[in-house]
């Protein structure tokens, strides 16, 4: 469905000398340096799956996003799509994807939701017995009726990234972009976004490209992720692979009536191990320690606590994704 191959974006950026001089100078004798903003990426995402892409910020995700969509064209390598080219085949290519950008929208701010989705039927042509389908499946699956009515700009923000999502899928297409669709909210509204985007996958098998920063996205919707870092790739595989490959962090949380001294303890001195390999933080009582396992085991670490501290309540679990990734980018780990 979706191949990369080898893309590279390369931008000019001008260069200013500080100062009044160097304005002046810039004028009529500028300089530029080459940025390069992406460099070889390759990836293929298959019909029907649902992609985690990921990185920092200022490591080419939006640009990427933006040579796929069309709104770039690559300096060198190339991307199809369904078999078409963004830039190339751009009027048959944007009816055939969908784009959800989490700050911004793509309805009209002063129509009633129901007009806005009237005008995009016109724009995408859609027919008006498909149109009454497609809306009612929308309605039932997004829970757009209750506000349908209402003016855009009177929306909550939760009721417009709904709103927006049922305008990118409007026309039924093959692949949708969503950039960041949860941010600023709340856990109910992003838990019902979750389901809506797997209802959808599932039942029209829609290829799904998700560029996020909040990681239970990924781990909720994808069972593969795409990591980027400085415009190359970092890793490309399932988010299991990862944590077997990269998720020897674990992590205990215990309750104790000493948390002050808990949070004192040096496991670095004791275990003669690095401050990357251990972390620990506190909350009222609730200390979290995670630790890399593989620098020192959990029993010795579970020993060494409980000689000190009087604990109840322990756990001990695999940690999350998140903290795998921020371990995975502070090492420069390269696949």
């Amino acid at each position: 469905m979706i191949y990369v191959e080898n893309i590279r974006k390369e931008f000019k950026k001008t260069v200013k000398d500080p100062g009044l001089r160097g304005s002046v100078k810039s004028l009529f004798h500028p300089k530029s340096e080459l940025v390069v903003a992406v460099d070889d990426i390759s990836f293929h995402v298959p019909k029907g799956e649902i992609l985690g892409f990921i990185g920092p910020n200022g490591a080419g995700k939006s640009t990427v996003i933006k040579m796929l969509t069309g709104i770039l064209t690559p300096t060198s390598g190339k991307c199809t799509i369904n078999g078409k080219n963004p830039r190339e085949d751009r009027k048959k290519y944007v009816k055939e994807i969908g784009v959800v950008f989490g700050q911004r929208t793509q309805l009209w701010w002063d129509l009633p939701l129901r007009e806005t989705y009237g005008v995009l039927k016109e724009m995408y042509e859609v027919p008006d017995d498909s149109y009454q389908k497609r809306m009612a499946f929308l309605n039932e699956v997004l829970d757009l009726n209750s506000f349908i009515t209402s003016p855009v700009r009177t929306l909550s923000l939760g009721q417009r990234m709904r709103a927006d999502i049922a305008a990118s899928l409007l026309h039924s297409p093959k692949v949708l972009f969503l950039d960041e669709p949860t941010i600023g909210l709340d856990v109910v509204v992003k838990d019902n976004i979750r389901r809506a985007v797997q209802y959808i996958n599932e039942q029209e098998k829609t290829t799904v490209i998700l560029t996020t920063h909040d990681l239970a996205d990924i781990e909720q919707l994808s069972k593969r992720i795409v990591m980027i870092d400085k415009g190359k790739n970092v890793f490309d595989g399932a988010i299991s692979e990862l944590k077997a490959k990269y998720g020897q962090i674990r992590e205990f949380n215990y309750e104790t009536d000493s948390p002050d001294l808990a949070l004192k303890l040096d496991y670095t001195k004791h275990f003669s191990i690095s401050e990357d390999d251990v972390a620990v933080e506190g909350e009222g009582k609730s200390i979290k320690v995670r630790f890399n396992s593989t620098a020192v085991s959990v029993s010795d670490m579970l020993s060494y606590t409980l000689s000190k501290i009087n604990v109840s309540d322990i756990s001990v679990k695999d940690a999350d994704i998140e903290e795998i990734i921020r371990r995975l980018y502070k090492q420069g780990v390269k696949e």
